[in-house]
């Protein structure tokens, strides 16, 4: 990238207008009083929509609206080349110069350009301050090239399909103070094709199936009337072979009670087989989930009391039979059911 200055005569000072005032008070408010300085942006954004370039003054109120050095401010300026560091007059042409708009003329529209305006360079603006252009990098509407953008105080709008003839006479009605329309000038609507024939076809035969090749199909009659040919006996197995054809029976896991037994584990508590009218939500319990209290239910455990009542040895044994590891002390049932029980009994 090219060394970008701002411009030897500047004006002696800069004040944002009214309406440019209400904007930047938006974006100040956007960022704490510590982070004004993220509004840099924005602020150069709206000094150059007011006077159409950043001046130097103009930097200069940014940087003590942002609470920053100006220096910051001129690199920020310098370095995009979105902002304009010298008078561009009322409308700025900006001509694509990259390589879809080359190749479809962009060169015809720089030379009008400089007739109409002054060499790039040397006349940047014209004599009255009504035209100035430049050529700059991809402005992304290849599909509609060649093509110029239009900025001044009032946007920054694309002028698509163009040809030197329609550039020249815009530039006319511009300088005129016409009303030039946006957009492109071929008529098409945005991007979309040129010369667009799919729909447009009316050759029934492509899709009636006249021009489908014939294809013989098979005889399937023929084919079912085939002999099946016949499947062999199969051969009997070794006995050995056979045992191991058979798929193992897959061990059934011992019942609660039958696992504490043969752990010979603490001492099994008072079981009821059915609860003593309704059955308590042991679920309340923290840590006791509606899985563990059907298997609570499947031995015999229903109400609170009964967890209440167990001893220690008690609790090893249920801890055992249901495979709590150590969840029934870990998770204080005991006390807990205790405190549900009087609850249930006020």
């Amino acid at each position: 990238m090219s060394a970008r200055r701002i411009a030897a005569e500047q004006p002696d000072s800069f004040v944002f207008n009214e309406k440019s005032e209400a904007k930047v008070q938006f974006w100040l408010a956007k960022y704490p009083e510590e982070r004004k300085a993220s509004a840099v942006i924005p602020l150069l954004w709206i000094a150059q929509k007011q006077d159409n370039w950043v001046s130097e003054p103009a930097m200069r109120e940014i940087a003590e609206r942002c609470g920053m050095p100006y220096i910051r401010v001129y690199e920020v300026a310098t370095f995009y080349t979105m902002f304009n560091l010298a008078q561009t007059g009322k409308h700025l042409i900006q001509v694509c110069g990259t390589t879809p708009c080359w190749l479809r003329g962009a060169d015809a529209l720089k030379a009008v350009c400089e007739k109409k305006i002054g060499k790039k360079g040397r006349e940047y603006v014209s004599s009255d301050g009504v035209l100035a252009w430049e050529e700059v990098e991809c402005l992304g509407a290849c599909a509609n090239a060649p093509m110029v953008q239009i900025s001044n105080t009032e946007g920054d709008l694309y002028y698509e399909d163009l040809t030197p003839e329609a550039l020249e006479q815009m530039l006319d009605d511009l300088r005129a103070g016409k009303e030039v329309k946006a957009g492109p000038i071929s008529g098409r609507s945005c991007s979309e094709p040129t010369q667009a024939t799919t729909l447009t076809l009316v050759d029934e035969s492509l899709y009636d199936g006249s021009r489908a090749k014939k294809v013989k199909l098979p005889n399937t009659k023929a084919a079912e009337k085939a002999e099946v040919p016949k499947a062999e006996p199969a051969k009997p197995q070794e006995k050995g072979a056979e045992e191991k054809a058979k798929p193992k029976a897959k061990a059934k896991s011992p019942a609660p009670k039958a696992a504490a037994a043969d752990a010979g584990a603490g001492k099994e508590p008072k079981l009821l087989k059915k609860p003593s009218g309704k059955a308590d939500d042991l679920k309340k319990l923290t840590g006791l989930g509606p899985k563990l209290e059907t298997s609570l239910n499947e031995i015999g455990v229903y109400h609170y009391s009964q967890i209440a009542s167990w001893s220690a040895e008690e609790a090893v044994w249920v801890d055992a039979a249901l495979k709590l590891r150590g969840r029934i002390e870990r998770d204080n049932w005991i006390d807990q059911a205790k405190a549900m029980a009087g609850k249930a009994e006020g």
